[in-house]
């Protein structure tokens, strides 16, 4: 088919249904027929898929030939089944000599041999799927034919080292193809030109955005009685009958919960209160079997399911029409995220998108206005993107020795050609090719670490088939924790769990997972045998994973509404709901906003306590606490605890402190605890820094390919995998201390932990505002959420509500 045919059998395909072709479709159709590579940034459901789809279709138009045309490189399995089901749908029509698949971890491996055979016209793959496909001697016969690569969801890969791998194959791909076009997919996102330019290695592209006036309605369900001393959660329960009877109101809706384990409370409390939906109300995340997964995903699509609790396993672009409504329960944390998320409602152009947030604590009132007006003006995030990541070069390096070989001067002009190594130095370069070839430094009398030799003509390979397999077993940057398998006794699978959560349990303890009372049975090579139980309570699964910090997008949105509430100016449902809270706040001391820091000093029985509420999320207000007790702690010994949430932080003494002194001056400049030089030393000092480096190297360790994490049916435990990775992080730090794989695990602590880069930030930011010092009598509103954050740490649940209870009761008695 000629170009001018196909475009012409284009616009007849868009006609016969009724579709209109936008022209953000058409500028990206003309840009790839030109040859010219880009990034599309348009709303969700807004018609991307077609976009890029049909532009590689008509470029293809142009050229003869079998083989690959096509790469679409997705972030998610699930998200490869959808995008193949609606490649062939128009496939069938405009290219029906054309055979389309997919390859990812669920791919089959009779499926996996056909493709070795003879390659489908598109592939659809992900990040580490693509990988093992370079990794094989006749990955540059297999894209010879390669004219169009796509990179969907974009933004979600970017900061991540699973976007530096796409970043790295590109390259490759690029050498291969010259004349290549890529184009990238995006919905969320706020650094649009940076984007653009990691995604082509800083090469010239087009960016087109689509029409981003697409109607987003944010509102909140407001509690009947939203408390003015709120903690973490403490509203919970209390939301359930409004999620239902939302739940009733519509068709088809996603809960979304920000953990698994939240997941599966909430839909079992939903299926509790609601028996008659069983089979109408499902569970999804990531946890559970894929086939259970499967199953809820068509059941959405064919309009069989009432609701689906969920976490981020939906949260990308998996295309359900019939999802009218969108809950959120709990804090987005983010404005992306938040986007994202009620884009999976109204998912077709010209529909409207509506999220609902669910809060669980009076606080996340403030949140959620925070969020509607961030959405409003699209105050979105920016995403950052890794800097020189060594273990995923090292990977990558043993990656193109299997898959045909290199030269070391040809690769390393390749690799500079990926955005995140753009500036690579000679030496770094060495440092990695050394660390292949011999271990490095320290590991150089081990065999088993000379994984890339060069030959007699200077082209490194891999010398041993053994090393080859095991490397492709650990192809990828996506750290799994250590997991095991839950079967029922009979044989079936339901999913995986943590191994140190099974860890604790005795046999005929009983547990809540995939939505079902589980009894343990046993465990035998990292899987757990269960039975279903008969008691109606149980343990809920726990999985690993740090809260998420809030984003500075949206503290900055809720300290610009505490500024209107400080001048008398509340709007909107939400700031009307929290008004009491807001009142007695500044009655007893004053709001915080983004001109003005609230410090708080009280004595009690337990102690001496300072807080303070930057509003710069979790991970900053760590290592702010921890900070600033250090330097405290030079001034006079001193013991601090310390609790923290998204709004501010506690340090909590059995000594008085002069807190009014250290905290004397008109702004936080004048305050010598938030001095920035020796930022870094002090903050290293202040926090077990080589402890949490010795966390970070175990995922360094293992996608460099340093420690191997079993064969299939054989993972290595938890315990293990730990045990080796700290054996060589001794290593290295003894014995050779310039090792970059150390360095980057410490990098990752500072930047991604720690936050330092916000952390300085935040620090610039309170050396503007106005000190606002006050000695309470009680705690406050904001204070009395982190008192519970600390007595959360130090007693058990029942101690936990009865001295709760009780400070309630004082505290509301005092407020009148």
């Amino acid at each position: 088919m000629t170009k001018s045919a196909m475009t012409q059998a284009v616009d007849a395909w868009f006609a016969r249904r009724g579709w209109k072709v936008f022209s953000f479709q058409r500028a990206v159709w003309k840009a790839a027929i030109a040859g010219q590579s880009g990034l599309l940034h348009a709303n969700t459901g807004a018609g991307k898929t077609y976009a890029v789809w049909f532009a590689a279709l008509q470029r293809s138009a142009q050229r003869k030939g079998k083989g690959m045309r096509v790469l679409w490189i997705t972030p998610m399995r699930a998200l490869a089944a959808d995008t193949e089901r609606a490649l062939c749908e128009s496939a069938a029509d405009l290219a029906p000599g054309w055979k389309i698949g997919s390859r990812t971890g669920d791919t089959s491996s009779a499926q996996r041999a056909s493709q070795s055979r003879a390659m489908p016209a598109a592939l659809i793959t992900t990040p580490e799927s693509l990988s093992l496909l370079l990794s094989h001697a006749s990955a540059q016969e297999n894209f010879a034919s390669l004219d169009t690569v796509v990179i969907d969801e974009w933004h979600e890969l970017m900061g991540s080292k699973r976007g530096v791998q796409v970043q790295l194959a590109l390259a490759r791909l690029r050498r291969w193809n010259p004349g290549l076009v890529v184009w990238g997919l995006s919905a969320t996102m706020g650094n649009l030109d940076l984007a653009r330019q990691v995604l082509l290695g800083g090469a010239p592209g087009v960016l087109v955005e689509g029409d981003l006036k697409k109607e987003i309605r944010v509102d909140t369900l407001i509690p009947d009685n939203p408390s003015r001393f709120p903690w973490g959660g403490h509203l919970g329960i209390q939301m359930l009958m409004p999620v239902i009877r939302e739940i009733e109101q519509h068709e088809a809706t996603l809960v979304f919960t920000n953990t698994r384990s939240q997941s599966e409370l909430w839909y079992q409390n939903i299926i509790e209160a609601r028996p008659d939906w069983a089979g109408l109300v499902a569970l999804h995340h990531g946890s559970l079997d894929r086939e259970v997964r499967e199953w809820v995903e068509l059941g959405l699509k064919k309009g069989q399911l009432k609701a689906v609790v969920c976490t981020a396993s939906l949260d990308l672009g998996v295309d359900f029409l019939p999802v009218e409504r969108v809950l959120q329960v709990g804090s987005a944390k983010g404005i992306a995220r938040l986007l994202q998320r009620a884009g999976r409602s109204g998912h077709a152009p010209g529909r409207v998108s509506r999220v609902t947030l669910v809060p669980t604590n009076t606080m996340e009132l403030l949140e959620a206005a925070g969020a509607r007006e961030a959405v409003a003006r699209r105050r979105i995030e920016a995403r950052m993107v890794p800097n020189k990541p060594f273990d995923v070069l090292v990977q990558h390096l043993v990656t193109v020795a299997l898959g045909g070989g290199f030269r070391s001067e040809e690769l390393l002009e390749e690799v500079r050609t990926a955005w995140s190594y753009r500036n690579l130095t000679g030496e770094e370069w060495q440092w990695a090719l050394d660390f292949v070839a011999r271990g490095g430094q320290s590991l150089v009398a081990y065999p088993e670490y000379r994984r890339v030799l060069p030959d007699e003509e200077g082209v490194y390979r891999v010398p041993d088939s053994a090393i080859g397999r095991r490397h492709r077993m650990g192809i990828g940057t996506i750290m799994s924790d250590s997991s095991v398998t839950v079967k029922y006794m009979s044989g079936g699978r339901i999913g995986s769990v943590e191994e140190s959560f099974i860890g604790r349990l005795k046999p005929g303890d009983h547990f809540l997972f995939g939505g079902r009372i589980l009894e343990f049975v046993r465990v035998h090579e990292m899987t757990a045998f269960v039975k279903r139980a008969t008691g109606a309570r149980g343990a809920v699964s726990r999985w690993q994973g740090a809260k998420m910090p809030m984003s500075s997008e949206l503290a900055h949105a809720m300290l610009e509404q505490l500024r209107l509430a400080s001048q008398g100016h509340i709007e909107g449902p939400e700031m009307e709901a929290i008004r009491p809270l807001l009142e007695i706040q500044q009655r007893w001391s004053s709001l915080p906003t983004d001109e003005v820091l609230v410090v708080e000093a009280m004595k009690s029985r337990e102690g001496y306590h300072l807080f303070l509420y930057p509003f710069a999320g979790r991970s900053v207000h760590m290592g702010l606490a921890s900070l600033l007790a250090f330097r405290v702690g030079r001034i006079a010994p001193i013991t601090f605890s310390i609790a923290i949430n998204d709004y501010g932080f506690e340090l909590l003494s059995s000594e008085p402190v002069d807190w009014r002194a250290l905290f004397a001056g008109g702004t936080g400049g004048d305050v010598g605890l938030f001095d920035t030089d020796m930022l870094l030393e002090d903050v290293l000092e202040s926090l077990n820094a080589t402890q949490l480096s010795q966390q970070r190297f175990r995922e360094v360790a293992r996608i460099s390919g340093l420690i191997f994490q079993g064969y299939p049916g054989q993972p290595k435990s938890n315990r293990q995998l730990q045990a080796s990775s700290s054996l060589f992080f001794e290593v290295f730090r003894k014995h050779d201390a310039a090792n970059l794989l150390l360095t980057q695990a410490q990098r990752e602590v500072m930047e991604q932990e720690l936050e330092l880069t916000r952390l300085r930030d935040t620090l610039t930011e309170l050396h503007a505002r106005r000190i606002a010092f006050h000695e309470i009598r009680r705690a406050t509103p904001f204070g009395f959420a982190l008192m519970v954050e600390m007595f959360r740490e130090k007693v058990t649940t029942e101690k936990l509500n009865d001295r709760v209870a009780r400070m309630l009761r004082e505290l509301e008695k005092a407020a009148g």
